[in-house]
């Protein structure tokens, strides 16, 4: 069963604990996409918003959806997708995900409706850590860590965004699929 552990690695989902208390992160999974000794930079995969990447880039020319990444740098764009064989210097995050990459060729494979929302997701910011401030929060145990092993890029991309920090949880079984059913508000339970 996997545990907070402060063993992260790239791949790996931090779920924010039910009661984290932080906005920013109010029932999120973020996807570590680069964990080293200097930081952490991470994705948030499930807060969807109503912005699209056409309005956005002039130059594209489809309606796929913007998520927001994290808090940090909204004023960026960072992708994450499963198609390496048609976009040069992407970085594996884990088998069959990928990050980054040539800008140029996702414009014109989006524009082309060869990349689609099953194999690319833009996002808005990205999620931040200086050195060891993530150690930290896994300390004060505000994050659940699932580790890549446990990790598909189907499920990140094929999971409804308004289950995704449910269907994480329950992936890994246990004590985490009952925490899968606590309430937003305790409350009002």
């Amino acid at each position: 069963m996997d545990t907070n552990s402060t063993t992260v690695m790239n791949g790996d989902l931090l779920i924010a604990e039910p009661y984290m208390g932080d906005n920013n992160f109010e029932r999120s999974v973020v996807l570590v996409c680069e964990h080293g000794a200097s930081g952490t930079f991470g994705l948030v995969l499930n807060q969807l918003t109503d912005i699209h990447l056409s309005d956005v880039i002039e130059e594209v020319h489809t309606d796929l959806p913007l998520f927001i990444g994290g808090p940090v740098q909204q004023n960026t764009l960072h992708f994450i997708h499963r198609r390496p064989d048609l976009i040069d210097s992407s970085i594996r995050v884990l088998d069959g995900l990928y990050w980054s990459g040539d800008f140029e060729q996702i414009k014109k494979y989006v524009n082309l409706g060869t990349l689609t929302e099953r194999d690319v997701r833009f996002f808005i910011g990205y999620s931040g850590w200086s050195e060891g401030q993530l150690d930290a929060e896994l300390g004060q145990k505000s994050w659940i860590v699932s580790h890549s092993n446990r990790t598909s890029a189907e499920f990140l991309f094929e999971t409804p965004t308004k289950e995704f920090w449910r269907g994480v949880l329950k992936r890994m079984g246990g004590e985490y699929k009952a925490i899968a059913h606590y309430p937003v508000d305790p409350r009002l339970n």
